[in-house]
């Protein structure tokens, strides 16, 4: 497994459940990482974002005043953003198909369900910094390439400019 150094990399929480929050932190600390915020909702983690400029955000689905679909949508906006490229990682534990592509539609860059591992959450934090995904702006989408790999089987009409890029390690 390929290890990074996180000790300057910036990363925000966003989940409503403390104890949720604090196994996430403790596990970010496990492999290195220092900077850490957190925030118990939607408006608390878009305010953070703003003030501190993360490199990571990494969020939970259901959370009060606005939950973490809604905060990615925020976030990939140009108008209320500083980053709109920023790595999201959707924490959840809707493991739905329908869920997974909502979340993706709406710009997340990764996606974990609750259980998490630490395996898990450490490889899709790698994932964002050692792989990261080309953005893709169009009249309906703004978001993290969709496509993680090229399929040697797709028989659509190939509209990408560059080859897919090449898929890490998943955990």
């Amino acid at each position: 497994m390929t290890r990074v150094d996180l000790s300057t990399v910036r990363i925000l929480i966003a989940d409503d459940n403390s104890h949720m929050r604090r196994i996430v932190r403790t596990l970010l600390n496990s492999y290195g990482a220092r900077d850490i915020t957190e925030a118990e909702d939607g408006a608390e983690a878009l305010e953070l974002f703003k003030a501190s400029g993360p490199d990571i955000v990494i969020t939970d689905w259901i959370m009060p005043i606005f939950d973490g679909l809604e905060l990615t949508r925020m976030i990939r906006s140009e108008d209320a953003s500083g980053n709109p490229y920023v790595p999201i990682i959707m924490l959840t534990g809707h493991s739905e198909k329908k869920r997974v592509v909502e979340a993706r539609d709406a710009g997340v860059t990764e996606f974990l369900c609750k259980p998490i591992s630490a395996k898990g959450l450490y490889m899709r934090v790698l994932n964002c910094i050692v792989n990261p995904r080309p953005f893709v702006k169009s009249k309906t989408f703004f978001g993290p390439d969709r496509r993680r790999f090229t399929n040697p089987h797709y028989a659509g009409e190939e509209r990408r400019t560059e080859p897919a890029p090449q898929q890490a390690e998943n955990g």
